[in-house]
């Protein structure tokens, strides 16, 4: 990397159904993450983690605009807004954010502070859409409607804090979606994103479908931004992940989508911001997952073999 890295925790999980991702920033630095960059011959600094609030102390369906349909919606936009500001931060300051969940719901914060300095193009790698809404929810669960508010779809349009500035649809790309609830279906159809499901990354090869996706997000965009779920691979991969859904990409998969991530957008510095979320220690194996996150942010910031 050419810039100093900023490295933000974001100790989330009240965006999920289930307890433990908020101890993901804590095992990915414990599996050794700023000793790897650093081996890379990159400058990374650790500002730590953005406060959240516990769920403990506070109600999922209090001060909710969304009739009950968005548990800790007051909280997610609080620890967003919070999150948003540090990652802008970091792009003023010239540094590079890479941002650690957490569940997903946090990605709504980086996208904003990542999308100011102009228009940013998106890579989702997810086994889920991520694109409910309050009023197509099943669940309710914040997480699961990330990718939709940073697009200001359905009720969040009508919010100040969720939709990302200057990231626009046509520029969003999904790969490896294998988990997708009817309601968020069609709004993936009607959407001008672009999404690729596993069969498509089994039929034509994971290569050919990261390639086009970065083609997508740097189409007549100023950079992109990276989001990567650990449950987009496979369990027998990544066990240790909030959400997980057989049938995944493969170990060596993953690290050739980061490859590709370094050689197609990091290297030639279009890379503006990268977050790893999902990884759950108390449903993992020996910080296994939290280790592959690890290997996988070196893949896509420049890690290789010769």
């Amino acid at each position: 990397m050419d810039k100093d890295v900023r490295i933000i925790g974001v100790p989330m999980d009240l965006g999920a159904d289930r307890r433990g991702v908020d101890m993901g920033p804590s095992a990915i630095r414990y599996a050794g993450l700023a000793d790897q960059l650093d081996r890379m011959g990159t400058t990374c600094v650790d500002w730590g983690d953005v406060h959240v609030p516990r769920p403990e102390e506070t109600d999922p369906d209090a001060a909710d605009p969304f009739d009950g349909r968005a548990k800790f919606i007051a909280e997610t936009e609080t620890v967003c807004t919070r999150l948003a500001h540090e990652v802008a931060d970091a792009v003023s300051a010239g540094e590079f954010p890479l941002v650690l969940g957490g569940d997903h719901s946090i990605a709504i914060g980086t996208m904003r502070g990542v999308s100011r300095g102009g228009e940013t193009g998106l890579v989702w790698f997810d086994a889920h859409g991520d694109f409910n809404t309050p009023t197509t929810t099943p669940s309710g669960n914040v997480h699961g409607m990330s990718l939709a508010a940073i697009l200001g779809k359905g009720s969040f349009t009508d919010t100040d804090w969720a939709p990302a500035p200057n990231v626009p649809e046509e520029n969003v790309a999904l790969a490896g979606l294998r988990s997708v609830d009817e309601g968020e279906r069609e709004n993936i159809r009607e959407s001008d994103v672009t999404a690729y499901t596993m069969t498509d990354i089994d039929t034509r090869g994971v290569t050919e479908v990261v390639s086009e996706a970065l083609d997508i997000a740097t189409n007549g965009t100023d950079g992109v931004h990276v989001s990567l779920d650990l449950d987009w691979l496979d369990p027998t991969e990544a066990p240790g992940v909030g959400t997980p859904e057989r049938g995944g990409v493969s170990y060596r998969e993953a690290h050739a989508a980061m490859e590709l991530i370094w050689e197609r957008v990091a290297a030639p510095g279009l890379l503006r911001g990268f977050e790893t979320v999902e990884v759950n220690p108390i449903l993992d194996q020996h910080n296994r997952t939290a280790e592959l996150a690890v290997e996988l942010v070196a893949s896509a910031f420049g890690e290789v073999v010769l």
